[in-house]
């Protein structure tokens, strides 16, 4: 066993647990015609939101989809700013641009990943102060799985009255002081993407929320804006409707999510436990329960992580380093971080260049992680 193969996310050894389950859903779908809207989805729906513990799940084409259709709930485009974390994936920031909102980056902090409250406390209140643009919404990260401080996050857009919008792509089943994420903020947005901690077979998410109001502007939007029926179009909205094929993939895969989660729990714990005094880990405070999506090391520096790199390959052990640059550093967004004051992200930037992914998924041996941390622990 200690020569099987390790890969970096495993779906192999998850479909082999619920292979004719698949193959029986997806057959029942093909044989029912109804690739759009289909009772999967409403099913999937229901899942989603017993298990977040929230009042509404709406299915949607992606996580990306998922931001996009929040926001345009809420009403934000031009003149308005959008609050976001600067190390994240460009999804996050992205979608504000598109509807005409200006995002604004903030800075992480060097422990947790996650966005730093108190700077940025300190951004919001300088673009109020300045008044160009409008505070409209904070945009929470979830990074690698771990929840954000989000009784601070909404505490802050209370306050100067921003919309708290949870990206939970990375951390569907995480939760924060007892309370699952999909039931933080005023919508939390998931992707199931295949690596994701719940992922389908292609694209597809879903946005979660205690509002019936929320989730029936959900609704209209995933589908062109339409009311009571499909010729009636009530507003401008956009296709984003989740394929019921996917929403039946994931039926078969929410079997499975709860004790999924146990086994990434696992896997993080003994990661921890091997390399701990040795490298720095993601910060999990009191009352956090991270739903792992990634485990990821701060090495010292690049030279570090490229040495480390270089040991897991010669041992056939995959890692990807989540992510080589800061947002504010990418072409698509300097404008933009331009015209809000180019502030200094130096944390954003040191991380780029020194964080390192390893293996993680919930069929990974203890004897597998032993291995991946045997590789590592001589360039640490």
């Amino acid at each position: 066993m200690t020569d099987t193969p390790i890969a970096l996310f495993d779906m192999q050894a998850q479909q082999a647990l619920i292979r004719g389950e698949i193959d029986r859903r997806v057959a029942h779908v093909l044989s029912s015609g109804r690739f759009i809207n289909g009772p999967e989805v409403a099913e999937l729906e229901a899942a989603l939101a017993e298990f977040a513990g929230c009042a509404h799940a709406v299915g949607v084409s992606s996580g990306t989809d998922a931001l996009q259709i929040a926001m345009m709930a809420e009403g934000i485009g031009r003149g308005d700013a959008v609050f976001l974390p600067a190390f994240t994936y460009t999804a996050t920031a992205e979608v504000p641009l598109v509807l005409g909102a200006t995002p604004v980056f903030v800075d992480v902090d060097p422990e947790s990943f996650n966005i730093d409250l108190a700077y940025l406390r300190r951004r919001v209140e300088a673009v109020a102060k300045e008044g160009r643009l409008r505070p409209r919404a904070v945009v929470g990260v979830d990074l690698f799985g771990l929840p954000a401080d989000w009784p601070a996050i909404e505490a802050l857009c209370a306050e100067h009255g921003m919309f708290a919008l949870d990206d939970a792509a990375q951390a569907f089943g995480a939760a924060l002081h007892g309370k699952r994420l999909g039931r933080w903020g005023g919508a939390a947005a998931l992707s199931f993407y295949p690596t994701k901690t719940l992922g389908g077979y292609g694209d597809g998410g879903a946005l979660l929320t205690d509002s019936a109001e929320r989730a029936e502007l959900y609704r209209s939007l995933r589908t062109h804006g339409e009311g009571g029926h499909r010729y009636e179009v009530l507003r401008t909205g956009m296709n984003g409707r989740l394929d019921t094929l996917q929403a039946a993939i994931l039926l078969c895969k929410m079997t499975l999510f709860g004790r999924e989660l146990e086994g990434r729990s696992a896997v993080a714990a003994r990661y921890r436990e091997r390399l701990a005094g040795r490298v720095a880990m993601q910060r999990v405070d009191a009352g956090m329960e991270s739903a792992w999506g990634l485990f990821t090391l701060r090495l010292e520096s690049a030279e570090q992580r490229e040495r480390a790199q270089a040991a897991l390959k010669a041992a056939g052990i995959p890692s990807a380093i989540y992510y080589p640059k800061p947002l504010h550093h990418q072409p698509a967004y300097r404008a933009a971080h331009a015209e809000t004051g180019a502030a200094p992200l130096p944390v954003s930037e040191a991380l780029s260049g020194q964080v390192l992914s390893l293996p993680m998924h919930p069929y990974l041996s203890e004897a597998q992680v032993d291995r991946v941390c045997e590789a590592l622990l001589p360039t640490l």
